[in-house]
């Protein structure tokens, strides 16, 4: 357990299973963890990360001012609970990455907060309120090129000689996996050596989604070249990015959206669409595409461009685990972050 003098910010995680709220603390309380005190509090996280209960979050003592650093409602909520019921000494921070109109009760909790931070200048413009804009980074000590991507593959029981495009998250409609899907369907008879992997959890209401997709793939006789892997380990869905040979991130709307810097970091060209930060993390041309959301033949064309362009996807990677490293690295968004907790704790 974390010695309660010696923190200075609370990084609540209010969720069980895998999220992208929940990738975000797991990536970033290492690298801050060397810079301030921080430790994490709720369920759901690796055992490795500083650590308190809840009920120890809720009984800190009131000698020093901390830092409650929110990315949910629910995670706001209680941080008032315990600085206006409890009597905590506890500054609120929310980082938001929702690019929608809040609803009335977000807006109130919003309201509450001593600071706010955004994760793209979209998210920003639709917080009402000042905030600090920090765009996310990756690890690029863990996501790093494979240093031998067939035997990689071989070992991921994928074949060594593929084509291989990846599209890592929850498998449903948001996220465009039927578009996905439809260019695979459109492309892959006339590319013989192209396959397609997805990654992720499917839950139970889009299970008939998923079925109606796996019967079309069936139809073009292509199941032996789509494969759906589910949910797996974390070390493994890095290792996943490093065979890939190029990834796509066609989702309908989104957040923040992290794959695609996920996999630029392994040298992988991104095909993406126009939401979420995804115009601010790729260049056009240079480290992948940007295509239209809920743009069926724009997707497939781009898709079709790199599939017919080996050397095109290879510079393309390299460009793209370039820009990742000077731009996106972990440490940076890390830094910034702490750089606000002093600010509240000044």
């Amino acid at each position: 357990m974390t010695e309660p003098n010696e923190i200075e910010v609370v990084a609540p995680n209010l969720k069980r299973r895998l999220s992208g709220v929940t990738a975000t603390v797991v990536r970033l309380i290492p690298a801050q963890a060397g810079m301030i005190g921080i430790t994490t509090t709720g369920p759901g996280l690796p055992p490795e990360l500083p650590h308190i209960t809840l009920a120890q979050a809720a009984r800190l003592p009131r000698n020093r001012w901390r830092v409650w650093h929110s990315r949910r409602n629910t995670e706001m909520a209680l941080g008032l609970i315990f600085r206006r019921l409890l009597g905590r000494r506890y500054k609120l921070l929310f980082t938001s990455a929702a690019q929608r109109h809040h609803t009335g009760f977000t807006k109130w909790l919003i309201r509450q907060q001593d600071a706010l931070i955004a994760t793209s200048p979209k998210a920003a413009s639709y917080l009402e309120r000042e905030a600090k804009v920090i765009l996310h980074g990756v690890d690029t000590n863990v996501f790093r090129p494979a240093e031998d991507k067939q035997a990689l593959r071989r070992e991921l029981d994928l074949d060594p000689d593929a084509v291989l495009i990846g599209c890592f998250g929850r498998v449903r409609a948001q996220k465009g996996v039927d578009l996905l899907v439809g260019a695979a369907l459109a492309l892959f008879h006339a590319h013989p050596k192209a396959q397609l992997v997805f990654t992720g959890r499917i839950t139970r209401d889009n299970q008939d989604f998923v079925d109606d997709l796996q019967k079309q793939i069936g139809a073009a006789g292509l199941t032996d070249r789509i494969h759906f892997l589910g949910e797996l380990p974390w070390e493994d869905v890095v290792r996943h990015y490093q065979a890939m040979d190029l990834f796509v991130a066609p989702a309908r709307w989104e957040g923040f959206g992290l794959t695609p810097l996920e996999a630029m970091a392994c040298a992988v060209p991104v095909v993406a669409t126009r939401v979420g930060a995804f115009e601010t993390l790729i260049k056009d041309g240079e480290t992948g595409s940007l295509v239209p959301a809920d743009d069926q033949d724009a997707l497939t064309a781009a898709i079709r461009d790199w599939l017919q362009n080996p050397d095109k996807r290879q510079a393309a990677g390299r460009a793209a685990l370039n820009h990742v490293r000077q731009n996106h690295d972990i440490e940076g968004e890390a830094r910034a972050i702490v750089d606000t907790y002093r600010e509240l704790l000044a």
